[in-house]
């Protein structure tokens, strides 16, 4: 039997479960993982030791040599305009192409597929040759009224240089991929938002532009930085239009003079890797632009008193703690003596 409690003194305390012990988490081990990772740069060690030292046909000083030669230089400032003229006709080309698809007109639509089916089901190579050849096989361009004396005639020969030839048929082959990736892109978004739109009283201009193009860019920006860094790889191929102006033409010129192909083969791969080291840095910050408000949760509210189980106290208990009154009529003391609750 419990003894009395004595004149004047306060209710018992609360009993309180002591704080639970602090889990100490153990990391598991995977010594596997560590002998991989070590083999592995014993492995490159070893390669870049060989490359340097006992390979002779690299021959570094010859690279060093040509790595900022003016022709090298002059290659690669070709080699991006045709990047970057090929990749602007054919990301306008490709929009047009992918509207085209989503048309519901079926001979617009099937002049679109047919576009799509050739480009993409011809090696880009072979499109170069054949554009080569234009001049050979269109010798001029007439001008006039069908089955009557022409107008005008041009030589094509004069009016397109190989150059011009190279990214009209880099470009072509481009927006048929192009095409399909902004397809992919406009579909991405819900339908939903297209009829919100026109509920609102937009017109299409402004419902792409507003609503849907901003949504599907997060979809289209990746693929397309893609292909522009393919595209400047791409531009190697060309050499069968016949355009030898570009950065490994050039090289390739080069080597054919000095008999030592492999360094100029290696000076041609460092440009090509500087450029396209660039252009993923710009493909990320762009990624990251459209890519604002997506998969982004809100804060966790934390709370700012500590939390425990509450119940209902006495009117002893009322006196000693502030309490707030519930929804029931009944009083509700917060935790005490503890961070962040009320005072004793």
């Amino acid at each position: 039997m419990s003894a009395p409690h004595s004149a004047g003194a306060g209710p018992e305390a609360p009993h309180r479960e002591p704080p639970p012990e602090q889990i100490e988490a153990i990391r598991l081990r995977h010594p596997w993982r560590t002998v991989f990772a070590v083999v592995l740069a014993i492995i490159a060690a070893l390669f870049i030791y060989d490359t340097a030292v006992n390979r002779p046909v690299y021959n570094w000083a010859e690279v060093g040599k040509y790595l900022f030669d003016v022709r090298i230089l002059s290659g690669a400032g070709y080699a991006l305009q045709l990047t970057v003229y090929s990749m602007v006709i054919a990301i306008v080309l490709g929009v047009a192409v992918a509207v085209m698809r989503q048309s519901p007109n079926p001979v617009v639509k099937a002049v679109a597929w047919l576009y799509l089916w050739l480009f993409r089901g011809t090696p880009v190579y072979v499109q170069l040759t054949f554009w080569g050849l234009i001049p050979t096989i269109y010798k001029s361009i007439e001008l006039g009224i069908p089955f009557t004396e022409a107008v005008v005639s041009l030589n094509t020969r004069d009016l397109l240089s190989y150059f011009t030839l190279a990214v009209i048929g880099l470009a072509l082959n481009e927006a048929a991929y192009m095409a399909e990736i902004v397809r992919a892109g406009l579909l991405s978004v819900d339908k939903g938002q297209d009829e919100a739109a026109t509920a609102l009283g937009l017109g299409w201009w402004h419902t792409m532009t507003r609503v849907i193009l901003p949504q599907a860019m997060r979809v289209i920006i990746p693929p397309t930085g893609n292909e522009v860094i393919s595209m400047l790889k791409t531009t190697s191929l060309v050499t069968a239009v016949p355009f030898t102006l570009d950065l490994y033409g050039r090289a390739r010129d080069i080597s054919a003079v000095t008999y030592q192909p492999v360094p100029m083969l290696i000076v041609a791969s460092i440009w090509y890797l500087l450029v396209t080291s660039i252009l993923m840095v710009g493909q990320y910050f762009l990624e990251k632009h459209f890519a604002k408000g997506v998969a982004r949760r809100p804060d966790v509210m934390k709370p700012t008193v500590a939390t425990e189980a509450i119940g209902v106290v006495t009117a002893e208990e009322a006196a000693q703690h502030p309490t707030y009154p519930s929804r029931g009529g009944e009083s509700i003391v917060p935790p005490h003596e503890r961070p962040g609750g009320g005072g004793a």
